[in-house]
């Protein structure tokens, strides 16, 4: 509403005010007071001594220019409390004063827009006090006209002793910064980046690649800055200092357990303990990819699994759906396992370099995947069979000879039978089994 009339503006907001106060006016807690126009503050569930408010220091000097004046002049928190001389709050809280508080901008309240009916006579003008260090409301300030229509310089009285008020609190501030600054510099070295009790960076980052403030993280804990750099907050005389701290432990990556490819048992993979069957062309693919750490292109995997008739497309269709279960442990160009992998053949392979032949007839149970007819899981699958049958006649135990004949190749082994059957006691039960297998 544009107030090129007040003596009709003022008839007007005395109707609403009539209105209000007929159907009376919700406080910020939900309770009405339409007679007061306060609103009660509860302070039942308070037991500490309030601390002073950070306007208290500038209340004689908010005095002065009220005498000067000759006005009166309010100062409240950010609530709407009004401040007493000690800087704490009256337990009440005047509501006329919180529009400029939501608002920021400065208002002007006329007689008639007052909550309280014997303020009827007198017009008032307040400000928000904005705190230098935080950019938050801290309060507000009301001059209050005892005129009924406000003064053309009253708002710009208001906004030039908030604008005083926000000057001495940055005077304030910056003291405080050059003390906590003295001690800073003190340490000497290189202490670190240091910080107000509200994050402000105050030295150590002369860049200003943090910005002008840094949200502040538990005492102790880990925090990561803009610059990809790992800190520990640590709390220093006032304020607190952002510290060099080394990254946090990066997790074991997921490992990859293939089990199952020797012998007649059904192939599995466990990924983050989930277990997964494996279909054979899914098991191939696998035992080839282990088998080729540095990876294979789609090409040669289709070479590997069905030689010269194989199809590269098949084969991505494959990997895809492999991805789909396994997740992130399959990368590409080329196509490899990108974490760490466990597998029985593997293992294999390493007791074949070490000299522990019992072990070695422990681990093998059978042939790599015997129904597989990938040329290349063939031949790997020969390569190993020779390997261990030769380790084990050589430097086996008729114990490890035993093992071994109970598996698919080395069960009618015309050399592994008759070794049992001459090295073990003739009252032994496998020298029987090994002499009937022979004659068989």
């Amino acid at each position: 509403m544009r107030r090129t009339h007040p003596d009709a503006y003022s008839r007007r907001s005395l109707g609403t005010h009539e209105t209000a106060v007929t159907r009376g006016l919700p406080s910020a807690s939900g309770q009405q007071s339409p007679e007061r126009g306060i609103v009660p503050r509860d302070v039942s569930d308070s037991h500490d001594a309030p601390k002073p408010h950070p306007l208290q220091p500038l209340l004689p000097l908010l005095a002065h220019i009220a005498d000067e004046s000759a006005h009166v002049v309010v100062v409240t928190d950010a609530d709407g409390r009004i401040l007493g001389r000690d800087g704490n709050p009256d337990p009440t809280r005047v509501p006329d004063l919180t529009r400029s508080m939501a608002t920021r901008p400065p208002v002007q309240v006329y007689p008639e827009e007052q909550l309280i009916r014997m303020l009827h006579v007198q017009s008032c003008s307040a400000a928000p006090i904005i705190d230098p260090d935080t950019d938050q409301i801290l309060g507000c300030v009301d001059i209050t006209d005892p005129a009924r229509s406000p003064h053309p310089a009253a708002v710009a009285l208001v906004c030039a002793t908030a604008k005083l008020a926000e000057t001495q609190l940055a005077l304030r501030m910056h003291e405080r910064d050059e003390r906590l600054r003295r001690r800073y510099e003190a340490l000497g070295g290189r202490p670190g980046i240091l910080l107000s009790p509200t994050g402000r960076v105050i030295s150590g980052d002369p860049l200003g690649t943090l910005g002008e403030r840094v949200p502040l993280p538990a005492p102790g804990e880990r925090m990561i800055l803009r610059d990809g750099r790992f800190v520990l907050l640590e709390p220093f005389s006032d304020g607190y200092l952002l510290r060099a701290a080394p990254p946090p432990p990066t997790p074991a990556p997921a490992r990859l357990r293939l089990h199952g490819f020797l012998g007649d048992n059904s192939p599995t993979a466990l990924v983050a303990e989930h277990r997964l069957p494996l279909s054979l062309r899914h098991t191939e693919i696998l035992a080839l990819l282990a088998l080729h750490p540095s990876g294979l292109t789609a090409e040669q995997l289709s070479f590997h699994l069905y030689g010269d008739d194989g199809n590269p497309g098949t084969i991505r269709v494959e990997i895809h759906r492999l991805r789909a279960e396994l997740g992130d442990t399959i990368g590409a160009r080329p196509y490899r396992l990108t974490t760490p992998i466990e597998a029985d053949f593997l293992e294999l392979r390493h007791l074949l370099a070490s000299s522990d032949p019992a072990a070695l007839a422990r681990a093998y149970t059978g042939p790599l995947l015997p129904r597989s007819e990938s040329p290349e899981i063939r031949r790997e699958r020969d390569e190993l069979e020779v390997q261990v049958r030769t380790c084990l006649l050589l430097r086996g135990s008729p114990d490890d000879l035993w093992a071994y004949a109970q598996t698919s190749g080395g069960r009618e082994d015309f050399e592994v039978l008759q070794r049992l059957a001459t090295t073990l006691p003739a009252t032994d039960h496998r020298a029987a089994a090994a002499r009937a297998r022979l004659r068989a």
